[in-house]
């Protein structure tokens, strides 16, 4: 039986959000719970984790997509009072969601034909999030053996369920780029463990090959990438300086204001030391999604352009709020000052707003890739 709820991140308890914050993009969004594992128990965990996966998921197949082949699906739904972009946007957006099953025992993959995981991953997360890209893009978003919650609680098994899940999410990403029309710019976008196979992509797929020129940008949220992460893995994929800068890469983690940033600005930092070392640019990248300049590192609430209030769930969205959140990037995090009233809750027991990355900015990410989609078209036509 598959359970679903308000944490769609699988961080369901204090001791997996440490382990959850512990680990760089290149390793694993988290890590587990407990002792290091041995080879053999690497070794066993992996064997369970393929024998009880599904069958990789048909991309040909419709139903094996939220939004793509025969529309936008729930990406295609707004916060009410937005307006609907009525134009060919000429870009599509590849967007993977975060992690959406919250397993039992022993469930170690997402069943990507699992009706009641597929409304939680549509109504709560696609609908919110893919949604940002609605004014600019072409919305794809596909469905795929995600690594579960429960994965993500047991060292043994966490690598080779992001594993699996990235075979998914590359076949997926070959099948997007056949079916959106030769030639056509993309956008790469993904939260939390999505951001994580986004960050994937863009390293094993795209820097460095001719599919570079077509992107657009990357929006890598929710996880940790350091300044000095950046060029080794993504070569010549810069972080974005500017809002209207194409080819180029953003990333941010919103923090509530107030929350002591130590402990968890020494766990990402440690994250990017125990791979590549000690070195200048260990501090995580953080471009602050209402400027999107890097310049300008800080906002007032007045800039913002709307937030989408309410904790994730089922159903509708509430109507955009603007002019209620103040951010400013601070050591790596995105220092978030939401006003009263808006509903948007922290993850238990800290003030980590992961629930939130997107929502947040929902219409300032919008206008954002609108821009830069914009700014590619009339650059490259």
């Amino acid at each position: 039986m598959v359970r679903t709820g308000p944490i769609h991140t699988g961080w369901l308890t204090r001791a997996a959000l440490g382990a959850a914050l512990a680990c760089a993009s290149p390793c694993v969004l988290a890590q587990g719970v407990g002792p290091v594992p041995t080879p053999a128990q690497l070794e066993e965990g992996a064997r369970e984790v393929r024998e009880g996966a599904v069958t990789p998921p048909d991309y040909a197949d419709p139903a094996m997509w939220s939004a793509g082949p025969e529309g936008p699906g729930p990406a295609g739904a707004l916060p009410q009072g937005a307006t609907p972009n009525t134009a060919d946007p000429g870009v599509a957006v590849f967007y993977v969601h975060p992690t959406t099953f919250l397993s039992q025992e022993d469930d170690w993959t997402q069943d990507p034909a699992d009706a009641e995981a597929n409304r939680w991953t549509d109504e709560s997360v696609v609908q919110r999030q893919a949604s940002a890209f609605s004014a600019c893009c072409e919305i794809w978003s596909p469905r795929y053996r995600a690594a579960s919650a429960n994965a993500l609680r047991s060292r043994p098994h966490t690598d080779a369920a992001y594993a699996l899940a990235y075979t998914d999410v590359e076949r997926a990403f070959d099948w997007f780029l056949e079916h959106i029309g030769e030639g056509r710019p993309f956008i790469l976008a993904g939260h939390s463990q999505g951001g994580k196979h986004v960050g994937d992509l863009l390293e094993k797929k795209v820097a460095g090959t001719p599919l570079q020129e077509r992107l657009v940008a990357a929006y890598i949220v929710g996880i940790n990438i350091a300044e000095a992460e950046v060029p080794l893995r993504f070569g010549s994929v810069p972080v974005c300086d500017h809002a209207d800068q194409t080819g180029c890469l953003v990333q941010w983690n919103a923090i509530l204001a107030g929350t002591k940033l130590d402990p968890i600005v020494s766990a990402y930092e440690k994250s990017f030391t125990d791979i590549y070392g000690a070195q200048p640019g260990q501090q995580m990248v953080c471009v602050n999604p209402v400027t999107f300049e890097r310049s300008q590192p800080s906002s007032l609430s007045a800039q913002a352009k709307g937030v989408v209030p309410g904790s994730p769930g089922f159903g509708p969205m509430k109507p955009l709020r603007k002019g209620v959140v103040a951010a400013r990037c601070e050591r790596g995090m995105l220092v978030v000052y939401p006003a009263p009233g808006l509903g948007l809750e922290p993850l238990p027991g800290t003030g980590v707003m992961h629930y939130h990355d997107i929502g947040l900015f929902w219409a300032d990410i919008r206008v954002n890739a609108r821009l830069r989609a914009q700014r590619w078209l009339a650059t490259h036509r």
